[in-house]
């Protein structure tokens, strides 16, 4: 096999990072660990909501990784000296890990890997595709872990305490429970048996934070475990670390379903360590989570299309498992971040297999909204991400919201501005805090709630939602842009469909589901606390 003709594997093409300077070849002693994701027995079905969903040995025997493929891969570890690290899932996830020298790694997949200095921080890299023999290219969609850059940024965003020259910022913040209720969220549902998975790259929490921060709001502390993937730790360090998304996440998805048990995959930030925490969440057959919550991302310019596919994929496989994702649309308004003077989005947001959510500013007078407009506090206070994908073909459930021919971002939206953002507790340290970051676990919170009143998983939210006609469960943003997009009556690519009116949109969903369906038992969950 060796000698076997080689060929490019599609989307696997890397340039360097701009502003980055190599260092020398990477020492070929140094140990490189690698995900083979191997293609599906078959074609996966088209983004759809999901009556029935499937079980995790169903899937395995319809659309996992066939049985001849990973002995090809076992085959080819060998002729190149390499080793596989059995996992016992290598079927369902569609995933081989390869453990072996950089010496073998750049012979085996036809690269030349090199250390790289950036501001950002230092990598591993390479440039080009990557080349793999023929039999196996054939049955391989993505090879990650060769290049080792950071991919994704957390999407929060603290309060900033002045504005413009100095002038000090008027402003109020929430507790995430008191959010739920200006969302009309249901109370008093028992969410014991569902989990939502939180997918962190980065940071950490403190046990004695999560129990300080609930006995304060007066809510039952809840259980919440970590799940470590690719050699990745819980490790707290600081309160200006991404320690910050890690408790905004937990605190505010348990707040606002209380009772919820929370699983955290902490993971390397790499394109490896984000696809290999979502496909572990989402195949996770011990803590069983029924909605995952993620508020990482990055420019869709910046992602390899094999590892865009390839998580999209792994999006579109939750679907049929009746997991809903939900996905933070970024902080950076309608650039992304990007310094080109063009539109871009956030991706895995941009994915047409998750829940994407964008942000608002919040007021309220009285315990009821006041005012909700699109969040953009400028240049450097940061404005929700939305716009069009050039990755990504506008999927079904988008016919008829807008005009063109891509996935538009986002979905939906709620409270994001810190000026009106969320109180946490970090590292001991109390403070305020927004980002769509604290959007994706507030709906992921809402989901479970849901889930527990209509009875069922409602897995892939997207196709059921775009019907709902504003004020029947969605309260439509009309005023505000994130910088080329304006706020409008219906979709926009500012705040999607608006923000959730939470026992209104029960109503709604429940009129759609299909009545033979509506008793279907949602899942138990095994999660006990650190």
């Amino acid at each position: 096999m060796p000698n076997s003709r080689k060929v490019s594997l599609t989307g696997s093409e890397r340039v360097a990072l701009n502003g980055a300077r190599i260092i020398g070849p990477t020492d070929p002693h140094q140990l490189v660990e690698v995900s083979v994701v191997l293609k599906h027995r078959q074609p996966l079905p088209p983004a759809q909501h999901n009556t029935l969903h499937m079980s995790h040995d169903e899937f395995a025997g319809t659309y996992g990784a066939h049985p001849d493929d990973i002995e090809k891969i076992r085959q080819f570890a060998r002729e190149y000296n390499l080793q596989v690290l059995e996992r016992g899932d290598e079927a369902l996830r569609r995933t081989v890990t390869l453990a072996g020298t950089a010496a073998n790694m750049e012979k085996a997949f036809g690269v030349e890997l090199n250390e790289y200095e950036h501001p950002e921080g230092s990598y591993r890299g390479r440039i080009g595709a990557i080349q793999l023999p023929e039999e196996i290219a054939s049955v391989v969609s993505g090879v990650f872990g060769l290049d080792n850059r950071a991919v994704a940024h957390p999407h929060f965003r603290k309060r900033r305490s002045e504005g413009a020259f100095g002038a000090r910022v008027s402003s109020l913040s929430f507790d995430p429970n008191q959010v739920g209720a200006l969302y009309n969220f249901p109370t008093g549902v028992d969410v014991s048996n569902q989990t939502i998975a939180i997918v962190e790259l980065g940071g950490g929490y403190r046990p004695a934070d999560i129990k300080n921060y609930f006995h304060k709001l007066g809510i039952a502390v809840p259980p919440v475990k970590s799940v470590l993937v690719d050699h990745a730790h819980n490790r707290p360090t600081n309160s200006n670390s991404a320690d910050g998304e890690v408790m905004l996440d937990i605190e505010v998805a348990a707040a606002v379903a209380p009772g919820v048990g929370i699983a955290v995959y902490f993971a390397p930030n790499t394109d490896q360590g984000f696809l290999d925490a979502l496909s572990t969440a989402i195949h996770d057959q011990l803590n069983k989570p029924c909605v995952v919550s993620i508020s990482w991302g990055g420019p869709e310019s910046t992602w390899t299309t094999q590892a865009m596919q390839a998580m999209d994929q792994v999006a579109q496989e939750a679907s049929l498992l009746g997991i809903t994702i939900t996905v933070a649309s970024g902080d950076n308004g309608s650039s992304d971040g990007v310094t080109d003077n063009q539109n871009h989005v956030d991706f895995p947001a941009s994915s047409p297999n998750v829940l994407a959510c964008g942000g608002t500013r919040l007021t309220a007078v009285g315990g009821a909204i006041a005012q909700e407009t699109v969040w953009n506090d400028g240049a450097q206070g940061g404005a929700t991400g939305g716009g069009f994908s050039v990755a990504f073909v506008k999927p079904a459930y988008q016919q008829g919201a807008f005009a063109g021919n891509f996935r538009g971002v986002p979905d939906v939206a709620g409270n994001a501005d810190p000026q009106t953002g969320y109180n946490v507790l970090v590292d001991g340290q109390s403070f305020v805090v927004g980002g769509t970051s604290a959007v994706a676990p507030l709906l992921a919170g809402l989901i479970v709630l849901m889930n527990q009143k209509l009875g069922r998983r409602l897995g892939f939210l997207n196709p059921l939602l775009y019907p709902i006609n504003a004020p029947n469960g969605l309260r439509d943003i009309t005023q505000g842009t994130n910088g080329a997009f304006s706020a409008g009556p219906g979709w926009d690519a500012t705040t999607g469909l608006g923000s959730p009116m939470g026992t209104q949109l029960i109503t709604a969903l429940a009129a759609a589901l299909p009545a033979q369906a509506a008793a279907s038992p949602t899942p138990q969950r095994s999660v006990s606390a650190d």
